[in-house]
């Protein structure tokens, strides 16, 4: 399956990564191809540079936004919340529309400092947003409950977990559950539609604050039933 990926940062080369290696064929999207490729600097979240990176994953492409989405049976919001939209609009509605539109970033506010809160919630969902702004694709929010390493292998955990996936569109929900089998996640629960994503979106602040308790983000949520 062909796969864009859009986001360069940690979240983003983890799913583009991984579903490499399972055989897709991966797309990574960013504004400035060019650039991307020369920075010499780390992310500021560990990451190295993205040409260290990319030298371990040569089956991986770089393209900008639009080129990315118009090659892609399913494209992966994997950017951070605040700039999704912006990002998503950079691809292209035309280049979006009809596909399956994975959406796993969520609406983090950092502007008074840590821990964050959420720009949308209780009535709304960065989900819906991106729905409303791009009715053409096929929205399914899912992955933004847990850790990067654990989205793409689950199966560091010493137990199984669950994941949850939120969309209006049954067709899509089911692709997207698909992929979440073939990253090795075994309970995958759907939700609803997509104004569920409220509900994953507002787990957020919980997530947070256990990180900072256990002192780790390796951990997930378990669906005991």
């Amino acid at each position: 399956m062909k796969i864009a990926v859009l986001g360069t940062g940690g979240v983003g080369r983890a799913i583009a990564g991984r579903f490499a290696e399972l055989g897709h064929d991966i797309t990574i999207g960013t504004r400035d191809p060019q650039r991307t490729r020369a920075r010499t600097d780390s992310d500021g979240m560990g990451n190295p540079p993205y040409s260290v990176w990319a030298g371990e994953h040569d089956g991986v492409r770089l393209a900008n936004y639009p080129e990315a989405s118009a090659g892609a049976d399913v494209v992966v919001n994997a950017t951070s919340g605040s700039a999704s939209l912006e990002v998503l609009a950079a691809a292209g509605a035309d280049n979006l529309s009809g596909k399956v539109l994975l959406d796993i970033a969520n609406p983090l506010d950092f502007t008074a400092g840590m821990p964050p809160t959420l720009f949308v919630k209780d009535t709304d969902s960065l989900g819906e947003q991106i729905q409303r702004a791009f009715p053409a694709a096929r929205v399914v929010k899912s992955l933004n409950t847990l850790n990067a390493n654990l989205m793409v292998r689950p199966d560091l955990l010493p137990e199984g977990s669950s994941v949850f996936v939120s969309g209006d569109d049954a067709d899509a929900k089911a692709l997207v559950t698909t992929l979440l089998t073939e990253l090795g996640h075994t309970d995958v629960i759907d939700l609803g539609d997509l104004s569920t994503a409220r509900g994953t979106e507002m787990l957020l602040p919980v997530w947070l604050r256990l990180m900072g308790a256990l002192g780790t983000p390796m951990f997930n949520f378990k669906i005991v039933r």
